[in-house]
């Protein structure tokens, strides 16, 4: 089930979680959380199970009805059990867009390709690093 963490952004557990979104990097992952914090169109839940936060979604909502993913991030301990799948299509019913939009890197893409979202190239955004557009068009019976 999906829950509002943005309000428990100083908790270590989901400090934790959002940094494997970001990589280590320590001032990437206080640069999200003061984002989190300042930005109100930026919204932040957590999936819990067993009452502990085993990951997050980060989205903000567009106009038209799109929903960017920000920032997507299952628990080391709980990938591969279909848990961002989960993360996915429950704010899908959450928040109802039309389209889902992502931008990702080679280690991701593979996900995203195979819950259904369209695949595209954006090349070398940064050096060494090929990114990739992911779109998925919800359809209205999801």
């Amino acid at each position: 089930m999906l829950v509002e963490v943005k309000d428990r952004l100083d908790d270590p557990s989901i400090r934790e979680i959002v940094g494997v979104s970001v990589y280590p990097d320590p001032d990437k992952l206080e640069k999200t959380i003061e984002a989190y914090k300042s930005d109100s169109g930026l919204e932040l839940y957590g999936y819990e199970a067993e009452g502990e936060c085993i990951g997050i979604i980060g989205l903000r909502m567009n106009e038209g009805g799109e929903m960017k993913i920000e920032h997507l991030a299952v628990s080391p301990d709980y990938r591969g059990l279909g848990y961002g799948r989960g993360l996915v299509l429950e704010a899908i019913d959450k928040k109802s867009p039309t389209v889902l939009v992502a931008e990702t890197d080679e280690d991701a893409v593979d996900f995203y390709r195979n819950i259904g979202f369209e695949i595209e190239s954006l090349g070398e955004l940064y050096p060494g690093v090929e990114r990739f557009k992911c779109v998925y068009v919800v359809q209205a019976n999801e």
